[in-house]
């Protein structure tokens, strides 16, 4: 399987940044994850939407776009939980 490369949002970016590094900790591996399996044990796809998933993380929610043909991960949002479908 060929591993997939991880882009982020320039909000996703901010988003990481401005959270605690305990979080940053837990939240960076399991995006990086994402490069070798992008649909992981746990994901879920949004509803309603053509091609968002999401995975958990505590009370954070990683939101991202998956794009089998060029093999791309796109990081759209990594946002708590109350605030990540608004």
């Amino acid at each position: 399987m060929a591993e997939y490369a991880i882009t982020l949002a320039r909000s996703a970016r901010k988003e990481l940044e401005d959270l605690d590094s305990t979080l940053i900790n837990r939240i960076f591996p399991k995006i990086k994850t994402l490069a070798i399996e992008p649909r992981p044990v746990g994901c879920r796809k949004l509803q309603g939407e053509k091609s968002l998933w999401r995975i958990r993380i505590g009370d954070y929610r990683v939101i991202y776009a998956i794009d089998d043909t060029s093999h791309v991960v796109d990081i759209i949002a990594i946002r708590h939980r109350s605030e990540a479908y608004r």
